[in-house]
């Protein structure tokens, strides 16, 4: 007969009581572990969280971190200041409160009635960020429902100091542009707030208590720039509006062997303390940092490129690069798919004819860098246009920048190529121009541009360096050498005359270019600009001018070479430079 039972042996009954026992002991121990994060880990937090839930908040906002120079100079800090609230379900006469309000705040009576009186919510915000002294006499009225939490009012010291780099904030202290916006989650802090208990209708209990989370307090940011430079350039820029009267003037100085930003101006500026927000295009026309956001035809400036090119491929043996003792052959005129391209000289008298490298240089014929890069080809040409980081982002720490425009390689034709040789035909952010100039000249290394060096704590521990990132070497030191002496011959004895200054060395390359507007030559306007370095032999300054649409004389060696002369003097008074020869 078949069993309709199943007997245990002694052995299987201590195996499933072992497994038993051992369940429960991994149940009470995950009991156990999970009271143990609830209590102790996160106690505090789910407190809080549950003082919530029947109790009213007010905010304590973090202070915002400071931001400094390279020298640890303050160029924007922090005011206290004071926000409003009201619980509606705590005041006895809206009307008279509403009265003082207004009087105290300069505010209209209705707008501060309307919020307050009978709003079925338990809490308003009647003002932001009020002055000390205002606080001061709302506590003396010590109405019931009237409350003030703590905020912060950012100030800028130098107010149009700096003012499209270091940018703004909103009315929420939330980075809106610049270094304010790229850098926000640093400096922004984490704000704290004040509990008190309530019933459940919103009214604060008397007798309840009272919690409080403190604010942790942002970041500190120290920049690159040197405040007292950056001064030194935007009070040329303000001499060349109002002797050039163009719609703009803009300078960038920067380390040649770091890539660091010394200064970076832009003018027309704005006020920060003073912002225009209810004017939306004069706010973003004047807070854009140009030099970094937007592009231009740099004209003849780009001819170090062009030059720089033929140097390395002739340090490498390519036999269509020239030859620094080759002279060109003479005449004012190329055609090139059909288009003249002219110089600028009439090389009467045999002015400016036989020129060697150097000498195209020095007197910027554009027909000899036109034989220059159709000699090289557009692909040797590109190769170092692409090394040299053109239409591509610098990697600058600094939000929106401009890539640039270079023609698609495949979509290039000989007019095309002719025309870059010499400036036109792509375009270019400043810092693009600027950045490209330093690894030329510097011993042939990129270093990506940088505006932060260092983020500290209030208390002065660092949380992060940023230091000299080296990119790539698109040029030989022989050849940045040659180029740099051919670029101090430009100074001593070509177009750049006047920047020249005894004993200092310097070197640059001036440009004139025509501005274009809906595909055509905008006549009569123009853009003047110079970049040039010092001391020739070893760089340590480097800066660029641009003027735009300057009027009456427009050549870059007349209107953007003497602004550099004069950054250039100054920061040698600064620094008290002792001349090189």
């Amino acid at each position: 007969m078949k069993k309709l039972y199943h007997t245990y042996s002694s052995y299987d009954l201590k195996k499933r009581l072992f497994a038993f026992v051992l369940a429960v002991t991994f149940l009470f121990l995950c009991l156990i572990g999970r009271l143990f994060v609830v209590q102790i880990i996160q106690g505090k937090d789910l407190q809080l969280k549950a003082a919530e839930q029947w109790a009213r908040d007010l905010p304590v906002v973090a202070g915002r971190g400071l931001i400094v120079d390279r020298n640890g100079e303050i160029l924007a800090a922090n005011n206290t200041a004071y926000n409003i609230y009201v619980r509606p379900r705590e005041v006895k006469n809206a009307a008279a409160l509403s009265a003082r309000l207004a009087e105290i705040l300069q505010m209209d009576y209705k707008d501060i009635f309307l919020k307050i009186n009978g709003v079925n919510i338990s809490e308003v915000t009647v003002y932001k960020k009020a002055t000390k002294e205002q606080a001061n006499k709302i506590i003396a009225l010590s109405q019931e429902g009237v409350y003030l939490s703590t905020d912060i009012e950012r100030v800028y010291v130098g107010g149009e100091l700096l003012s499209q780099v270091l940018g703004f904030i909103t009315a929420d202290n939330i980075g809106q542009s610049g270094i304010e916006k790229y850098y926000d989650k640093y400096l922004r802090g984490i704000d704290g707030k004040i509990l008190s208990e309530s019933d459940l209708t919103g009214n604060r209990l008397e007798s309840g208590a009272q919690y409080y989370k403190p604010p942790i307090d942002g970041l500190n940011i120290k920049l690159t720039i040197d405040a007292k430079i950056q001064s030194i350039a935007e009070n040329v820029l303000r001499h060349a509006m109002l002797a050039h009267n163009p719609i703009a003037a803009r300078a960038l100085v920067l380390d040649p062997q770091t890539g660091e930003i010394l200064a970076m101006a832009n003018k027309p500026g704005i006020d920060l303390n003073n912002i225009p927000r209810d004017d939306l295009e004069t706010l973003n026309k004047f807070s854009r940092n140009s030099l970094a956001i937007d592009i231009y035809e740099p004209g003849s400036t780009f001819k170090i490129f062009t030059v720089a090119s033929n140097i390395e491929e002739y340090l490498k043996g390519n036999k269509n690069a020239f030859s620094p003792t080759h002279i060109f052959p003479s005449g004012r005129t190329r055609v090139v798919d059909g288009r003249i391209i002219k110089c600028w000289s009439t090389h009467a008298g045999g002015k400016h004819c036989g020129l060697n490298l150097s000498g195209a240089l020095d007197h910027s014929c554009n027909p000899i860098f036109v034989d220059i890069a159709l000699s090289l080809g557009k692909e040797t040409y590109y190769k170092y246009i692409q090394a040299f980081n053109f239409g591509k982002v610098t990697g600058i720490d600094f939000p929106g920048e401009g890539t640039g425009m270079v023609l698609p390689e495949n979509l290039l034709r000989n007019g095309d190529l002719a025309r870059i040789g010499f400036g036109q035909s792509i375009a270019v952010s400043p810092l693009q121009l600027a950045a490209a100039t330093a690894a030329a000249v510097n011993g042939g290394k990129y270093y990506q541009p940088y505006l932060v060096s260092e983020i500290y704590s209030p208390q002065g521990i660092t949380a992060q360096n940023n230091y000299p990132t080296l990119i790539n070497r698109p040029l030989s030191e022989q050849a940045s050498r040659q180029l740099a002496q051919m670029l101090e011959s430009v100074v001593e004895n070509g177009g750049g005359r006047n920047t020249y200054i005894k004993g200092y060395r310097v070197a640059g390359k001036t440009g004139t270019a025509q501005k274009f507007e809906n595909g055509r030559i905008a006549q009569g306007k123009y853009v003047s600009s110079f970049v040039g370095f010092f001391p020739a032999h070893n760089p340590q300054y480097l800066c660029l001018v641009i003027i735009d649409e300057p009027q009456g004389a427009h050549y870059g060696s007349i209107v953007a070479a003497p602004c550099a002369a004069l950054i250039f003097e100054q920061i040698i008074q600064y620094k008290n430079i002792m001349p090189y020869v």
